[in-house]
């Protein structure tokens, strides 16, 4: 009797660590879908946060650019009046200083 007891502790033994193998490897196989899964979240996350900072990147150069092009617009307006303004200067004195040249050149000097 004693032989058949230990034979049947033996088998017992051997089954309980079998179940706790499997136990472990269920244990294992849902850890690596676990970081699987979190991995994939990540990722996920990243992804978005990367989209966002893009559009807001894309969002800041739009607007700057945009400034640029006002103020291109702005300078070549102040620009076009300065130079009509100095066109007109120039034809309104224009018969002064060629009567001025007139002068100095028939003046006669000894």
């Amino acid at each position: 009797m004693d032989a058949n007891r230990g034979q049947g502790g033996i088998q017992l033994l051997l089954a309980a660590e079998q179940e706790a193998q499997h136990i472990v490897n269920a244990a294992r196989n849902a850890k690596m879908a676990r970081l699987k899964q979190a991995k994939e979240e990540a990722e996920k996350e990243i992804a978005e946060f990367r989209a966002q900072m893009e559009r807001d990147f894309q969002k800041k150069v739009a607007e700057s650019s945009g400034d640029s092009g006002a103020n291109v617009k702005r300078l070549e307006g102040e620009t076009e009046t300065k130079i009509n303004h100095l066109k007109s200067e120039a034809e309104r004195i224009s018969p002064e200083v060629a009567q001025m040249l007139v002068k100095y050149v028939t003046t006669v000097k000894n």
